[in-house]
């Protein structure tokens, strides 16, 4: 297997756009870790943290707009 070296203040960037949208809704996002198989580890926080669509936040929002803007990611897992 490849692995890749993923930029950490490219993935926090990219968070950063995103965060707003979290915090509209009492949430938060912080990146914990990105492994070298391309794995971007994060804590979501707040009512994120609780809610019952975190999963689909963290899957179809966080993770598509990381994959779509760093190559070399190939999942996000809330840790």
């Amino acid at each position: 297997m490849t692995t890749s070296v993923i930029d950490k203040v490219k993935v926090q960037e990219v968070l950063d756009t995103l965060r707003p949208y979290l915090q509209a809704d009492g949430g938060d996002v912080e990146l914990v870790d990105v492994t070298p198989e391309g794995v971007v580890q994060l804590s979501l926080q707040g009512a994120c943290g609780t809610c019952p669509s975190s999963t689909y936040t963290l899957k179809m929002g966080i993770e598509e707009q990381l994959k779509q803007h760093i190559p070399g990611v190939t999942e996000v897992v809330q840790v």
